[in-house]
């Protein structure tokens, strides 16, 4: 079910009536290894301001069989509906409600998550409630601002462990029965049960004294890195602790890592729930690695930034979001002994990546989004609330300075601990600690949509002297359907001057910092000295904003780019590229030529892996279709020479095997997977282990070459989960009429899977060489959608809605077929923003290749 939406003014009445004190929660989860429903009992204490009135508290369950309020019995039949316990006649003062319930475990990953492992046939649970699924498990007012204590108690299966919020107590003939939390929300608390393993620690300091765990399934253990994980751990206490000057809130700090999760990680107080697909079964590159510990950090920020000071209103989701994204980069980027100081490199790789792409979709909002209920929000964890927030927070620390940013922040958290707050209270503290006036910045930088473009403007004399230099800022219409104006910003960037050394290294000799504000901003630092190779605007990437490079600089940096002795000034250079591919400025040819001439200098294996994904997804999306068989065949070659050529062993010779394993298609290419596979050749260094098996698996099904008793062979090796979800992929990946037809009734007229199966069989399905015969699916897509959409939960139709849109049909008649679909269904605003997002993906592959063609003639 569902469930009903709640809306801001329907939370902003009910937080005007109660303040809640207190839940007592009392789950009889005895019967998970069989699955079904559980007991769930929970008693509330709340108060009701002068004069009284009704309300209601929320609640998803199959069957209500008790509601007592104040000691009185009400009829549950007539109370409750759909998701709603309507609540009349409260009382002033304190009032108490019992509700006694059967719940239901769930296999989408909201909720109680129940998932059976193949390895040992047990259950393991774990709860996942942001943003409204507290009331999956129990009677809750779930809203944010309606803090409370929770106290649970839990009756287990024998042998089995619960982990919740407070620390870990003795059980009682298998009844676990936990202190109260602080005063935090609803959508933070959890319950993690099931037969885990664990490991413990402490951190200690300065007479403090954290318990840590560590917990995984049993078989995972062999895999789990726990010393890695407590140090990352142990370095963001030291850090976080320094820069909040606040001591880590909670008695407690567990990280567990839990099957099938659909997000990376949760922030749940005291008890962090992390994918664990981030247990690495396998050899996999450092980015792999920096990327847990950047995950590792934002939720342990916010145990601080979300847990302790809590948003009012999920408007503001984007400043616990983009606080937690911000302070993993800055953490790793400073903390002593960190093991990724150029974090900020792989935060301009990624993150503003991510972020430039989401604001020039139709959907594009302010950061500060205008959340008018719980399906606005369900759709807004995107590239703005996480990346465009933490960029602009980034430029906001170098506007007011490293040190006012902390010292307004440490009052932030000193004022209004365990309480909720406005956006306004912490820009009131950060203006009392630096001086500065931030409303302006405020509605310039937070309520307006859109991204600005940065130009150079070089004139010099016949001696290569500056004559004059301006920056001029552009503020592109916003998209088609996106609300708001276009908007010049007041900009904190750096500008590099980069030359040539004897060893044919780019090499920065001087740097400028200044404030960029209006249309034009006159440089006059760099007038009357020699023109240098590469001026690059927004060096150390302090702003957010699109950066072109100048006629001169882009000759450079085509034929150099490879050469920048540090990274971050290549992953700029790397990220306008692709920028200007994406906005048809590069023909895809091009984009490919500058690629190839570059990357085999690329150090940073963060950077290798994205321009393996943007190369694969330029030639199939955005390249000529007459020239795409070609670009294809010569990168594919390219993948073989350079992992050919890679140092055995290296992460760079595991990164080119996995985008080698991507395109292979010849019959020599595909020979060699499948000889790699099975032992008969090797490439020195190379270790064929079970993730890279399941790679070359994955390829020879979707080409044909491997059959469904290949794909179960492959199986029998592996039959873990993940093996589950790899063959599952395999299996949709094959290119046949009956394969897809089956993955299709799986997916679409079953509800059957659960969310991680059902991811895999998307990803198998969606084949960039297989648009022919996928194309019949198009009228099916929309033909279900809707029912979809109204039927299951929203992780589970969110992953329909996107996974299996057209995407590969780039042809104005898939535009029309959408824009006909939009017209006539109706859809809700959280459903439509998802297909207007799909279908701006086709329009701008369609300026690509188009602009792919004409660089050819």
């Amino acid at each position: 079910m569902p469930g009903t939406n709640l809306t801001r003014e329907e939370a902003r009445q009910r937080a005007t009536l109660l303040t809640v004190d207190s839940y007592e929660i009392d789950l009889d989860l005895t019967g998970a290894q069989e699955g079904g429903t559980y007991r769930s009992v929970t008693t509330v204490r709340f108060d009701v301001a002068e004069g009284g009135g009704e309300s209601f508290i929320d609640l998803v369950a199959p069957t209500v069989h008790e509601v007592t309020l104040n000691g009185d019995a009400l009829d549950a039949a007539e109370v409750f509906q759909d998701s709603r316990i309507a609540l009349p006649g409260l009382l002033p003062g304190r009032n108490i409600l019992r509700v006694v319930a059967d719940c239901a475990y769930t296999n989408t990953g909201e909720g109680l998550h129940r998932f059976v492992d193949p390895v040992d046939d047990q259950a393991y649970l774990y709860t996942q409630f942001e943003v409204p699924d507290a009331r999956r498990v129990f009677a809750s007012f779930e809203q944010p601002d309606l803090k409370a204590t929770f106290q649970f108690t839990v009756k287990a299966p024998e042998g089995w462990t619960v982990i919740s919020n407070s620390p870990t107590p003795e059980p009682q003939d298998n009844v676990w029965e936990f202190e109260p939390t602080p005063r935090i929300s609803s959508y933070v608390t959890a319950l993690i049960v099931g037969p885990y393993h664990s490991v413990h620690s402490v951190y200690e300091k300065d007479g403090q004294s954290v318990p840590l765990g560590i917990y995984c399934r049993p078989s995972l253990a062999e895999h789990l890195d726990a010393d890695a994980i407590f140090e990352v751990t142990r370095q963001g206490f030291d850090w976080f602790q320094e820069k909040f000057d606040y001591r880590y809130p909670f008695k407690k700090y567990d990280q567990l890592f839990v099957p099938e999760f659909n997000a990376g990680a949760m922030e749940n107080a005291g008890a962090v729930t992390i994918r664990d697909q981030y247990v690495f079964r396998s050899k996999v590159t450092d980015a792999a690695y920096e990327v847990r510990a950047a995950t590792i950090l934002h939720e342990l920020a916010h145990m601080w930034f979300g847990d302790l000071v809590t948003m009012e209103w999920w408007n503001d989701l984007w400043l616990n979001e983009s606080f937690a994204t911000y302070a993993e980069a800055a953490c790793q980027a400073a903390a002593p002994g960190s093991k990724w100081p150029h974090s900020w490199t792989t935060f301009a790789n990624q993150m503003k990546t991510w972020a430039y792409r989401q604001d020039q979709l139709p959907s594009t909002h302010p950061i500060m989004a205008d959340i008018s209920d719980l399906d606005d929000v369900l759709v807004n964890f995107d590239g703005i609330t996480y990346a465009k927030g933490a960029s602009v927070l980034k430029q906001l620390v170098a506007y007011v300075g490293e040190d006012a940013f902390f010292r307004g922040v440490q009052a932030y958290f000193k004022r209004h601990a365990f309480g909720n707050t406005r956006l306004s209270d912490l820009l009131g503290a950060l203006e009392e600690t630096s001086g500065r006036d931030l409303k302006t910045w405020s509605k310039a930088w937070l309520e307006t949509a859109g991204i600005n473009v940065l130009r150079p403007e070089i004139e010099t004399d016949a001696d290569g002297v500056i004559t004059s230099f301006a920056i001029r800022q552009e503020a592109p219409a916003l998209p088609a359907g996106a609300k708001g104006e276009p908007t010049l910003r007041p900009h904190r960037i750096a500008i590099g001057a980069y030359d040539l050394d004897g060893d044919g290294k780019l090499v920065r000799g001087e740097r400028v910092e200044l404030d960029v504000d209006g249309e034009l901003t006159a440089v006059p630092q760099l007038v009357g000295k020699a023109r240098p190779a590469v001026l690059l605007l927004n060096d150390d990437d302090l702003s957010y904003a699109k950066v072109r490079l100048d006629e001169q600089s882009l000759a450079v940096v085509t034929e150099h780019l490879g050469d920048f002795t540090e990274s971050l000034p290549r992953a700029l250079c790397w990220a306008s590229a692709w920028d200007m591919t994406r906005d048809a400025e590069l023909a895809t040819r091009d984009y490919l030529a500058l690629v190839l001439s570059g990357i085999g200098k690329e150090s940073d294996i963060g950077v290798v892996q994205s321009l393996h994904r943007q190369v694969k997804l330029a030639i199939d999306q955005y390249a000529a279709p007459t020239a795409r068989e070609a670009l294809l065949t010569r990168w594919t070659e390219a993948t073989l020479a350079h992992l050919r050529a890679a140092e055995a062993g290296s992460d760079h010779q595991l990164a080119w095997a996995r985008a080698f394993a991507a395109t292979a298609r010849t019959p020599e290419q595909l020979d060699l997977l499948d000889a790699l596979l099975d032992g008969t050749q090797t490439i020195d260094g190379l270790a064929v282990d079970t993730e890279l098996r399941w790679a070359f698996v994955q390829r020879l099904a979707a080409v044909g070459r491997f059959g469904g008793s290949e794909i179960a062979a492959e199986y029998e090796r592996d039959k873990t989960a993940a093996g589950e979800r790899h063959a599952a992929t395999a299996r949709a990946a094959r290119p046949t009429e009956a394969a897809k037809a089956e993955a299709w009734e799986s997916v679409v007229e079953s509800d059957k899977l659960p969310n991680a199966v059902q991811e895999a069989v998307i990803a198998g399905f969606v084949q960039t060489d297989q648009r022919e015969l996928l194309a019949a699916y198009t009228e099916r897509y929309f033909e279900a959608l809707k029912d979809v959409w109204a039927s299951r939960s929203h992780e589970m139709a969110q992953q329909i809605a996107v996974g299996l849109y057209p995407a590969v049909q780039v042809s104005q008649d898939t535009l029309d077929r959408t824009d006909a679909w939009l017209s006539s269904a109706e859809p809700n605003a959280a459903l439509r923003r998802l297909v207007s997002e799909s279908r701006s993906g086709i329009e701008r592959a369609l300026k690509a290749q188009a602009a792919d063609a004409a660089a050819a003639e």
